[in-house]
């Protein structure tokens, strides 16, 4: 077999026709990665060689035909065939020969590839910031799909005494098993076998395992259709020995075999993840999810057609991540990408405002091209429909305040998160119910227009008004939110709440203790905060919280619009910090507030917690070290803005400013009678069921800024005064999630990702070196290598 092997490269080598091949798959390769622009790794703009790898198939279509046309058709042509079966070597034995000849000769052609790698690494910013364990993953998928082809190559060549021949049954075989599988998957009569169909077919095994990630069913996949195949060739070659019945039943016995071996490869699997931050490794309460789905559950993505290169790398990591969930779904999953902005103009509006129903709204990208500005409309959404219901998920984080690269790789790095918490809610009967109390001067619905939003996506979200709901309508609740009340609550609404608690209901607080706010100063430039009379310390102090009167002044803080000018003068708007407006940076490590951005406050307190048997408290944020407190009867001035701080005098100590209580909680009536409007004979339990709550000193935490041009609501945690964003929405999801049990789910949110841009400054002044390095170089390797195997040849064959 070695001399066979040798044989083959050399013979390969030997022609000027191989390495015009291969030259041609390098030049080809060079061009598309590196000078044309719909393809170009430099107009990609990340530090990523996934083009090569999604293009290398195509090449590979007519690159590995050509190396193996004559292997066995060139011997069959030229009359050396049976020549070489008069040696005294087996047929199987020339037979793995010429394959491992062939295989190597794509090894070689792919060596000079690796200069493609080096261009990356140089051009990553900084220097080196490349997934290398990514390529490395990704190279192996692509010597899989090279055994594959080579093996169908050998086979055309063993069934064809003519190479072109050969050559073009090769590519038929080739593209046919690659591409095929897929669309046949989609026609309507094999849509429940969807998933198996397209299991069948190359290009869903190369695609899983060109990310840099080695599953064991791919790797299965690809060596038991390269033995199918050879296996085929060595009936082609021993055909004239055996009866036709012997050839169907052995050939039977081959597609038989190899479908089995995948079948029992689905259920019993592993995998390798190659990436630097294991982002294709799944988590196991993901596995959980999707294996115990009980029906089909059917995704729409919405990302299809002509996409920007950061939405196209979102669309594939979507892609990604759904094919590694029904992975482990038993195939429950059915996923299609649709493009809604198809068709003509009535049609796309008609999509437009049956997604905006269901609230999914367009995104309108600003796209710099080099022809100048383009605008185009995106839906970065998908729709999960599991039985009769329907739940949308949003793919992008909101990108106000951030670069637009950040904003796609943290709406990638949040795509597993989005996915899991939409089936486990819409699989578990329906959303959970949130209620936002009202009756009592609580923040309105635009000014919570944000915050319910947000929380639409996964929960019903409604208003509550203690007074009047019964006790049965409050207990269908998960959470209720107590945002920014501004006068008493009675002791019927008391009593309410407190049942909710001891029933298991969570309760979020978000209280300002102090009447404070910005309009007041406004309009007669100071402003006394006095204490709201809330009527709720008693029932706090009981669960073990108490909010201060006091006021937070912060050097760490937002800013606000002041005028600024000399009397007589046109004043001109200058943004100043407010130091009662304090950002809070979270340090501490729980899962809610981890790796967020600064939450934004206006007119902010303190709180202590209070020791009470079977409740556990964390502070969970904190004032930065540079604040002091103020107490009433505080007068506040808008010239407070306009004077320098003193640090001496902010030389203070972290404050406490939200807090999470969990545990059984004690009746705040125990020994009470009920109040008037409950039945006497309702039962109080001394002690409730295990319930959560999280207490924020700042009633404001949760309000959306308004436009005062027309009136609408901010998205949360947008300040529309330095347009940027806070991480306030991100606060509540994470803090709604926990409160309503779905803590494990979380910990999803804490996958980062690595963002690996390229130096764009430098690809502007070294672009041409980049170029001519990858396109050139590559074939200049090839002919460096010809030059010397040829004087090679010359000097052993040399007539002294």
């Amino acid at each position: 077999m070695l001399t066979i092997f040798k044989k083959e490269i050399a013979a390969y080598f030997n022609a000027l026709t191989g390495y015009l091949a291969v030259g041609l798959f390098l030049l080809a390769t060079g061009l598309l990665l590196w000078v044309f622009p719909d393809t170009s790794i430099l107009a990609y703009g990340y530090a990523s060689m996934e083009s090569f790898f999604q293009i290398s198939p195509y090449l590979f279509l007519f690159l590995i035909p050509a190396i193996t046309m004559r292997s066995i058709a060139g011997e069959k042509s030229e009359g050396t065939w049976q020549l070489l079966l008069t040696r005294p070597i087996r047929r199987r034995e020339i037979l793995l020969g010429k394959y491992f000849g062939s295989l190597s000769i794509v090894v070689l052609a792919l060596l000079p590839t690796l200069i493609y790698y080096y261009a990356v690494y140089s051009l990553a910013m900084p220097i080196g910031n490349v997934d290398t364990g990514a390529v490395v993953g990704s190279y192996i998928g692509l010597l899989l799909l090279g055994s594959v082809f080579t093996a169908i190559g050998i086979f055309a060549s063993a069934w064809s005494n003519n190479p072109i021949i050969a050559f073009l049954v090769a590519l038929f075989g080739c593209l046919l098993l690659f591409y095929a599988a897929d669309p046949l998957s989609q026609l309507q009569f094999l849509s429940p076998y969807a998933y198996e169909v397209s299991f069948l077919g190359i290009q869903s095994h190369y695609e899983a395992i060109s990310r840099g990630v080695l599953d064991s069913r791919d790797l299965i996949y690809f060596l038991s259709v390269a033995c199918g195949f050879l296996w085929g060739t060595q009936l082609l070659l021993t055909k004239s020995w055996k009866s036709r019945r012997q050839i169907v039943l052995q050939a039977t016995a081959v597609i038989i075999g190899t479908l089995l071996v995948n079948m029992l490869a689905s259920v019993y699997f592993g995998r390798i993840d190659f990436t630097t931050e294991k982002r294709f490794t799944v988590s196991a309460l993901t596995k959980q999810t999707v294996s115990e789905l009980s029906q089909a559950v059917h995704i729409t993505v919405l990302l299809d057609g002509q996409l920007p290169a950061g939405f196209e790398r979102l669309k594939k990591a979507t892609n990604d991540l759904l094919n590694d969930l029904n992975a482990y779904s038993n195939g429950k999953l059915t996923i299609s990408f649709i493009n809604p902005l198809a068709g003509d103009a009535a049609q796309q509006q008609a999509n437009a405002e049956a997604l905006a129903e269901l609230g999914i709204t367009p995104t309108n990208l600003n796209i710099r091209t080099e022809t100048g500005l383009n605008q185009q409309l995106v839906f970065p959404a998908a729709l999960i429909r599991y039985g009769d219901d329907e739940m949308p998920v949003n793919l992008l984080q909101n990108s106000m305040g951030v670069s637009h690269e950040l904003a796609l790789n943290n709406s990638i790095q949040n795509l597993e998160y989005a996915f899991v918490s939409a089936l486990r809610k819409i699989t578990s009967g329906g959303r959970p119910l949130i209620g936002f109390t009202e009756g009592h001067g609580e923040l309105d619905n635009r000014q919570l227009h944000g915050a319910i939003q947000s929380l639409m996506n996964g929960y019903e979200v409604g208003f509550v008004n203690l007074d009047s709901i019964s006790l049965e309508g409050l207990s269908q609740l998960k959470a209720l939110i107590i945002a920014k009340p501004t006068s008493a609550f009675n002791e019927l609404e008391k009593f309410k709440i407190n049942h909710f608690v001891l029933n298991g209901g969570s309760v979020l607080w978000a209280i300002d203790q102090l009447d404070a706010d910005l309009d007041s100063l406004r309009t007669s430039g100071q402003h006394t905060a006095v204490a709201r009379q809330l009527n709720l310390d008693d029932l706090l102090f009981t669960y073990g919280i108490r909010f201060n009167y006091d006021l937070i002044a912060d050097m760490n803080c937002a800013q606000i619009p002041l005028t600024a000018g000399k009397a007589g003068n046109p004043g001109q708007i200058e943004l100043t910090p407010w130091l009662f407006y304090p950002v809070f940076i979270p340090t501490t490590p729980h899962p809610i507030l981890k790796n967020l951005n600064g939450i934004r406050s206006e007119f902010a307190g303190t709180l202590d917690t209070i020791a009470v048997p079977g409740v556990h408290k964390a502070i969970v944020l904190q004032s930065s070290p540079f604040s002091r407190l103020l107490n009433p009867p505080a007068t506040i001035s808008l010239q407070l803005a306009a004077e320098i701080p003193d640090p001496e005098q902010f030389k203070d100590q972290r404050h406490p400013v939200a807090a999470l209580l969990e545990g059984n909680f004690t009746s705040a009536f125990l020994n009470r009678p009920v109040p008037a409007g409950i039945m006497p004979s309702t039962m109080v339990p001394d002690r409730g069921k295990h319930a959560r709550m999280l207490a924020i000193a700042d009633g404001d935490v949760f309000k959306s800024q308004v436009n005062p041009s027309d009136g609408s609501p901010y998205p949360l945690g947008w300040d529309r005064y330095t347009e940027q964003r806070y991480g306030n929405e991100s606060f509540l999801l994470n803090a709604v999630d926990y409160l309503t049990d779905d803590t494990d789910i979380i910990s999803l949110r804490e996958k980062e990702i690595k963002l690996r841009m390229l130096n764009q400054a430098k690809i502007k002044e070294e672009r041409l070196y980049w170029q001519l390095v990858n396109v050139v170089l590559p074939p200049l390797l090839l002919l460096l290598f010809g030059l010397v195997q040829y004087e090679i040849r010359k000097r052993k064959y040399r007539i002294n």
